[in-house]
């Protein structure tokens, strides 16, 4: 029995879907003027293991992550790169895209855009203002009267009240309260505009979402997700804006991923500790050493980036690797094992117990090769790839992945095989001295041997 950790309320509940047997879900994208950065790649990640855990549990999935391809980064970025909005925007997502791929992400089923859905946007703001719960102000923009949705701040744990005695002193004018906020702005000179009612601009952020879920999953749907940054005011608002247009719930569930630390600091450009993903992956031995690392904490809480937990990482990897090496093919996953993971991953997602239940796989795989009972080690297999199946992980061929190096200096495979060759001849020769030392050259190298049962010799990077 599935258990989620609902924001809107903030305690686990079990999951009912609206409909049965299918899931709606959505989850905020990214918005691309830059590079993705690390706390973009544990969103991303967190909600495809959620995705990938429920079609796993047999729900039939309907996965949505938007991009924003219109925001005022993009165009502050784009005008200080002489580039326009639209061709920056487009090179980004580009750039998104080849990231997500090497962080071994699953396509979702739709990915609007922004301006793909100016008409949605537009005909909601329309009925906001038919009922009142939104009007023109005196500069132009079209604003959400807050007040007028009595629930507000009901997903924050916010008091509208202390809010606005908080608010700072009010900057525009034309706005009847602080807390309201923009549906639609006019358009300034240079800048994209689409036609409207109220005359050329474009889209306040928040509305986006809102149009764009609707869109493809209807008013009321079962998932919104996205990183702990968003819960206020973007998600806050768009429960407001949405339910005042349609006068419906929405969402059902609100999930929300923790922060990135990096050395146990916030990580931020002026304290020049932001890491993008491209920078972080070209570092490691496999792209899927960020996976594990990231899925090693609970997606609900902080997660500290450092170079320990990193080598951290690359090693757990390495060990399940290893024990996947040279394991009898065949065999199905024990049934007592896959219900251990099913329970941890039931628990709201804990992947940190799931990866325990891994590990106890991995050790009973090397105790039954150490025996020599191929049934065992058989089972033993299928069920650490069953369950790197859902993880993402453990789906490589262990023999590739331990001759990967962490170092761009170090040996190439083919400089390898002839040290290799060359070793084989000096051990057929007898001329051990000259074996064990090209043995300790390659080890300094950081190229670590196993010599099997009959000549033959297995190595891996350290």
């Amino acid at each position: 029995m599935l258990k989620i950790h609902n924001s809107l309320g903030g305690q686990k509940e079990v999951f009912v879907p609206i409909r049965p047997g299918e899931v709606r879900m959505y989850v905020c994208g990214i918005t691309v003027y830059d590079y993705i950065h690390l706390g973009h790649a544990r969103m991303l990640s967190v909600f495809d293991l959620v995705q990938r855990y429920l079609r796993y549990s047999g729900y039939r999935v309907t996965f949505v992550r938007n991009i924003t391809d219109i925001d005022d980064k993009i165009i502050t970025r784009a005008a200080a790169l002489k580039e326009s909005w639209s061709d920056l925007a487009e090179r980004f997502i580009e750039a998104m895209n080849v990231d997500c791929e090497r962080l071994g992400l699953q396509q979702p089923d739709h990915e609007p855009r922004a301006t793909q859905h100016i008409t949605q946007i537009i005909e909601i703001t329309q009925a906001l203002v038919a009922k009142g719960m939104a009007y023109v102000a005196g500069n132009g923009d079209v604003l959400f009267a807050v007040r007028k949705f009595p629930a507000y701040g009901l997903l924050s744990g916010k008091d509208i009240e202390d809010l606005r005695s908080g608010a700072r002193v009010q900057v525009d004018a034309g706005k009847n309260d602080p807390l309201d906020f923009v549906l639609w702005k006019p358009a300034k000179p240079g800048e994209p505009a689409w036609d409207s009612p109220w005359g050329a601009g474009r889209p306040g952020w928040h509305i986006e979402c809102s149009a764009m879920s609707m869109q493809v999953l209807g008013p009321h749907f079962d998932i919104h997700g996205g990183g702990m940054d968003l819960k206020f005011p973007h998600h806050e608002n768009e429960i407001a804006q949405s339910c005042g247009a349609c006068d419906t719930k929405f969402v059902n569930v609100w999930m929300h991923n923790g922060f990135v630390r990096i050395n146990d600091e916030k990580m931020s450009k002026s304290l020049h500790n932001f890491f993008t993903v491209r920078d972080v992956l070209d570092t490691l031995r496999d792209p899927e050493v960020m996976r594990l690392f990231l899925l090693s904490s609970h997606y609900r809480g902080p997660i500290n980036y450092s170079q320990a937990q990193l080598d951290q990482a690359d090693e757990t990897l390495l060990g399940f690797y290893r024990a996947l090496q040279d394991a009898p093919a065949g065999g199905t996953p024990s049934a007592a094992v896959l219900a251990q993971f099913r329970e941890a991953m039931d628990d709201d997602f804990n992947t940190p117990e799931a990866l325990a239940v891994a590990q106890g796989a991995a050790r009973e795989l090397n105790a039954a090769k150490a025996r020599g009972e191929e049934a065992a080690a058989q089972a033993g297999a299928a069920s650490l790839r069953a369950i790197g199946a859902v993880l993402g992980l453990f789906q490589q061929d262990p023999h590739d992945y331990l001759k990967r190096g962490l170092k761009s200096g170090s040996l190439a495979d083919a400089d390898i095989d002839v040290l290799l060759k060359q070793r084989r001849a000096a051990r057929q020769a007898r001329d051990f001295a000259l074996s064990d030392k090209i043995r300790d050259q390659l080890a300094a190298a950081g190229v670590l041997l196993e010599d099997k049962p009959g000549g033959a010799t297995q190595w891996r990077r350290a």
